[in-house]
């Protein structure tokens, strides 16, 4: 873990770092070894497989009708509103999909909980600004539709790894509610596992080559620079990451003022699985947000 200061200030520097040290820094698969990798991504299908099955299961309903994007709605029990868990896949915005997200969703169901799974298009397919819309559009969605779907529109907790977790930090983010029919902060906690909450060094790396990331959406796309007004949060980290992501952590949650947790024995890759442990620090974490 490095110990070079971690503050929104320093974050904004590093975009001024040389290439190569931030391709080391952001570089996730670095952590794992490749066998390693391909074998975690495996089970990010195989443990999402059960919850396709879940009685009630609500499968690839189109919550953007612009894009025509999908979710999936996991856990819900007719007559009952659930509290909600938002999950958003990682990938650095260019990969995996709803179908590899699911695992948590039958731990959560057998709890009381429901879950939702979204897609979002791609990249380079789209830029970085209609991926967040597409995401707040998801969250409007569930809020809107809650009493429909089953949710109770009061209890819903996002959580997302890696880009994920960036794009649970726009759904933290206060001012763009009103554009989406949304009286103002609708999430009551937030999760964010490894994830990036300012994009000046990630446009200033290799990332950068497919997200094609504009100075404004630096500006206004990056967490750390819009705090306030977020909602009651926990900013984890895996234990075992490259510096950049443990600096984006410890930066954020010390902006926010909010608990950091460090998953012990956990890499990039394999955070998410805490989600489906209740006896994990980060599984604990989840449960606290969802039921306090």
């Amino acid at each position: 873990m490095s110990d070079l200061p971690a503050t929104p200030a320093s974050l904004i520097a590093e975009g001024n770092w040389p290439r190569d040290r931030l391709d080391a820094d952001y570089t996730a698969r670095d952590c794992v070894a490749p066998d390693v990798f391909t074998a975690i991504i495996g089970q990010y299908t195989s443990r999402s497989l059960p919850a396709r099955s879940m009685a009630g299961a609500k499968l690839d309903l189109v919550y953007d009708p612009v894009s025509r994007e999908k979710l999936d709605l996991f856990g819900t029990r007719q007559g009952e509103l659930r509290p909600l868990v938002l999950f958003i896949h990682g990938g650095y915005w260019r990969a995996l999909s709803k179908e590899h997200s699911a695992f948590m969703a039958p731990m959560l169901a057998d709890l009381g909980i429901a879950s939702a799974v979204p897609d979002y298009t791609l990249a380079p397919g789209a830029s970085l600004t209609e991926i967040t819309r597409q995401m707040r559009t998801a969250l409007a969605y569930l809020w809107r539709e809650a009493a429909a779907l089953g949710i109770d529109r009061n209890r819903i907790v996002v959580t997302g790894s890696s880009a994920g977790g960036h794009l649970a930090g726009t759904l933290m983010m206060s001012g763009w509610q009103k554009d989406f029919g949304l009286p103002g902060q609708v999430l009551k906690a937030a999760l964010p596992l490894s994830g990036l909450f300012e994009l000046a060094p990630i446009a200033g790396s290799h990332v950068q080559d497919w997200m094609q990331l504009t100075p404004e959406e630096v500006e206004m796309l990056s967490p750390l620079r819009h705090l306030s007004g977020a909602p009651r949060s926990v900013i984890a980290v895996a234990e075992h990451e490259t510096p950049g992501f443990h600096r984006q952590t410890r930066a954020y949650a010390d902006a926010l003022g909010m608990p950091e947790i460090r998953a012990r024995d956990r890499n990039h890759f394999d955070i998410v699985f805490d989600l489906c442990d209740p006896a994990t620090d980060v599984g604990q974490a989840l449960l606290k947000l969802v039921t306090a």
